[in-house]
């Protein structure tokens, strides 16, 4: 499933061999930036046969990757650079969708891979996607989440990426993240937030509880280092009592994004994958793991 053919992407991007993994199943074309790095993240827990054909696809998948830093230090999703404005004037623009603008959630997801494979956190890619994190982020502390709904998306994925890559997470404005989480925290101990605020940002972190916002917040505050904050244990509570008989939470809400202010994106899974994953990585923090391959293992 490596992409292996250039797309409309070298354009921008000349430079790098094609590579990659696409979102979609029959993508040949363009592969995106958030589905490799979770990839090469993936891909460091397996222990091929070949070595050296598996060593040959990863650098050249991260090789890939490193190649589509935009100028501003951060990183879209399929492009590099696409931010001509006079584009959403064409007639055929019919829902703003014609850019590809960085964002902090690729940026950080970035920094996780970066953190994960022990990547030189003082190369200038690390050093020029943090200054774009702190440029982004919100008056209030948070960041905007543009493939997932919405502030608490970014501002999880951001405070990940921080830790993975090494920040010291008491700085004062990576704290700002962690309690800009803690200040929308639902009465029941969940989070939630609706699409409504791509376009009220007045709106921004409140909205009923639902699993998998929840288990972002949860995964934010603790990436900041304090598990015993009361934040986090009421958290932890409203997971496992909102769990259900068969294992599985219900979540009706939508919290993916496609386009904001056009279309949202109702992933299943959702609701059972991030609270497992936000367990999973509460044990782990418990247990004195960072981000090496046995943090994404919960024996």
């Amino acid at each position: 499933k490596e992409v292996r053919i250039r797309g409309d992407w070298a354009k921008n991007n000349p430079h790098p061999e094609a590579s990659g993994w696409a979102f979609e199943y029959n993508n040949v074309y363009y592969p995106d930036t958030d589905d490799t790095a979770m990839v090469l993240m993936a891909l460091r827990l397996v222990h091929p046969k070949d070595k050296k054909d598996y060593e040959d696809l990863f650098q050249r998948a991260l090789a890939w990757q490193l190649s589509f830093q935009c100028r501003d230090g951060g990183w879209a999703a399929f492009d590099k650079d696409v931010i001509d404005g006079w584009l959403e004037n064409m007639p055929f623009a019919d829902h703003n969708a014609i850019l590809d603008p960085t964002c902090s959630d690729l940026t950080a997801r970035t920094l996780e891979l970066f953190g994960y494979i022990n990547f030189d956190q003082h190369d200038a890619s690390v050093r020029n996607a943090i200054r774009y994190l702190i440029a982004t982020q919100e008056d209030d502390g948070s960041w905007y989440g543009r493939w997932g709904v919405n502030y608490i998306y970014g501002s999880w994925q951001v405070l990940r990426g921080l830790r993975a890559i090494g920040q010291d997470m008491t700085q004062d404005w990576i704290l700002r993240g962690r309690d800009w989480l803690e200040s929308c925290q639902n009465d029941d101990g969940g989070w939630g937030e609706t699409c409504a605020t791509y376009e009220d940002p007045s709106a921004k972190g409140k909205g009923e509880s639902t699993a998998s916002q929840t288990a972002w917040a949860i995964m934010g505050i603790c990436a900041c280092g304090d598990l015993n904050r009361p934040s986090v244990q009421r958290a932890l509570r409203y997971l496992l009592s909102t769990q259900q008989a068969d294992g599985s939470w219900h979540e009706p809400q939508i919290t993916g994004t496609g386009f904001p202010g056009v279309f949202y994106l109702k992933y299943d899974m959702y609701r059972q994958n991030f609270p497992l994953l936000a367990l999973a990585t509460y044990v782990n923090y418990r247990r004195g793991f960072g981000h090496a391959p046995s943090f994404f293992r919960c024996n």
